[in-house]
Parts: C-alpha cells; structure tokens; sequence
C-alpha cells in the first residue's frame, strides 16, 4: 500500500530526478522495464550482473518476467521482486533477490511531472559497504542512462 516504504537508516542511496513530458508513455516503459524489453540502458552491464549472481548461487536474470506489460505484488522480475505497483500511484517498487552483501530495493515514482528513481543499498557489514564503493561508479552510469531512456519521448 501507499505506506510501503524502504529503510533509510543505514542505506546507501542512488537518487536521479528528471522531467517528465508524457507521463502515460514514461509509466508504461516502467511496467515494461526487464525481461526481453531490458532495462533501457547498459543491457550488457544487466547481464553481466546476472552472470555474476547465478556464479555466486544466486537465480541470475533467467527469470525475466510473468507478463510483457503488466506488473502486479509477487512477480518476479528478472533479479528483482515485484513488492509494490499501482499504476494509479505511479510507482513501483522492486525488491533484489541477487545474491548481495546487503539488501537492495529498485524504485520508479512519478510525481508532478517529475520520475523520481531510486535505488537503495542496505549493506551488511564491511563487505557490505565495499561492495556498494566498487558498483557505484557503474551505478552513476547505468542509472543515469537508464532514467534518461524512460523519460525520452
């Protein structure tokens, strides 16, 4: 629900605003982000990931997604796991079922004409803290990249 929130203490945070011109067209690229779509940007970067996890134990980005344009609670999407979307909200929340030294969450919000992209990082431990310094400077890239493409007309 609208009280679904994710952890600030602690966290480490990715935050990129940009304007909106067409929010109907920006929200439906959001419900259609991963799976054979990708992720709008740095797509080898994605799968890169995806390798490294199932190396690591993890479930890699086999999964892709249940549906091509709907997103409902409970879906998994690639890596990812679908905890909150309310296209009405605009917003959509996803939850990392990555193998990780900490726990992520991945979220898309339209407000006044503005996205708002979220990603956030709740480390667990020094591991936990290294990690996010050695994947921040692709982080700048591919989030920067990725917000960019969802809000291109």
């Amino acid at each position: 629900h609208k009280y679904i929130n994710v952890p600030t203490y602690g966290c480490f945070k990715d935050h990129k605003e940009r304007p909106v011109s067409d929010v109907k067209k920006t929200l439906n690229k959001i419900w259609s982000i991963g799976g054979t779509t990708g992720w709008y940007y740095g797509t080898f970067l994605w799968r890169l990931r995806g390798h490294i996890d199932k190396l690591f134990g993890g479930i890699g980005l086999r999964r892709g997604r249940t549906h091509q344009t709907e997103l409902n609670v409970g879906d998994s999407l690639d890596f990812w796991r679908v905890i909150f979307a309310d296209k009405k909200q605009k917003r959509l929340l996803l939850y990392a079922e990555m193998k990780l030294p900490g726990e992520a969450w991945l979220e898309f919000k339209i407000e006044n004409k503005t996205l708002k992209q979220t990603a956030t990082f709740r480390p667990k431990g020094l591991f936990g803290r290294m990690y996010w310094y050695s994947v921040l400077p692709f982080h700048g890239f591919i989030f920067k990249g990725m917000i960019n493409n969802l809000v291109k007309n």
